[in-house]
């Protein structure tokens, strides 16, 4: 479906909400409400803090507009993502935060008025959602290494650095890491139980890319209605250089210190309760449980966006 069929119609219902918290958020919020107000009667919505957000979330998607467009960071995009899907809401996404990861996979321009005029002359797809013990993450799901870093990225770190504060704080947080166990069980049973021990990080993937632009796996995908889990052992410093080399193309998971598999539900159990991170945002604890649902999220993508490939095809 084109969004300008939807946009024509002169009942439609678009909404804006823009996290002006995230990096870019305050100088995008009145360009974005000009730029989409120029193709639709637009209700714009200004957050300046996560409990805000979540209200303003609520009310606006409890009226379930046609059109929801969100201005953020992947937090932001996951939360709007959560009270939307398997709803007819299309959502529209604005990168406006730090790693952008969700905006990235579904192949959206880092400049707003590029954002705004690729999706809302795009297409609308359906894409998959993960949910960890039922809460929504578009990206990544992960537990270990990527806790430490998530906690070092302040909101002060990413203003001063941008996407560079991903690498320092990465780097600040593998220094003080502490490996741990885990244990796989899958519940359908597409696959024996696993046993992990001394881990540096285990994450379990709905989306392409995560960490500011890494890839979660060489053919990780939105739709394919699949979780791609990998984990990656402690190991001599040389390992980590060698892994840490193939990040951007996902081809780490073939080394020898990563195991991957994919599924469609995982439960991850741990010796003692760990948190887990759901798209930058520290949101479960282990035990957990991690799922796909399939199709269930509508988003705007550019014309010619390799997100929906597989359905595209189907």
């Amino acid at each position: 479906m084109d969004l300008s069929t939807l946009l024509a119609r002169p009942d439609a219902v678009v909404e804006l909400v823009v996290n002006t918290g995230a990096r870019q958020g305050a100088s995008a919020l009145e360009r974005a409400t000009r730029l989409v107000g120029d193709r639709a009667v637009v209700r714009a919505h200004a957050v300046h803090s996560g409990a805000e957000l979540v209200e303003t979330l609520d009310r606006v998607a409890a009226d379930e507009p046609d059109l929801l467009v969100v201005g953020g960071g992947d937090g932001t995009v996951s939360a709007a993502a959560a009270r939307v899907a398997g709803t007819s809401t299309v959502l529209a996404v604005l990168p406006l935060g730090t790693a952008n990861d969700f905006a990235r996979t579904l192949e959206i321009p880092a400049d707003v008025g590029a954002a705004v005029a690729s999706v809302l002359d795009g297409e609308v797809v359906d894409v998959d959602l993960g949910r960890v013990d039922g809460r929504a993450f578009v990206n990544v799901a992960s537990i270990g290494l990527s806790v430490a870093v998530t906690e070092r990225l302040t909101p002060g770190l990413k203003r001063r650095l941008g996407p560079v504060a991903y690498p320092v704080a990465t780097l600040g947080a593998f220094r003080q890491h502490r490996g741990f166990a885990a244990r796989l069980e899958f519940p359908d049973g597409d696959h024996d139980p696993v046993e992990l021990t001394d881990l540096l990080q285990l994450a379990v993937g709905n989306g392409r890319h995560y960490g500011g632009g890494n890839t979660v796996a060489p053919n990780a995908s939105l739709d394919d209605h699949l979780l791609d889990v990998y984990a990656i052992e402690r190991g001599r410093l040389a390992d980590h250089v060698s892994i840490a080399r193939l990040l951007k193309s996902g081809r780490f998971v073939e080394h020898e210190r990563v195991h991957h598999l994919t599924t469609r539900r995982v439960r991850v159990v741990t010796d003692e309760s760990l948190p887990v991170n759901l798209d930058g945002e520290i949101a479960a604890t282990t035990p957990a449980e991690v799922t796909v649902e399939r199709n269930v999220l509508r988003v705007a993508v550019p014309r010619g966006s390799r997100a929906a490939r597989l359905d595209a095809a189907a």
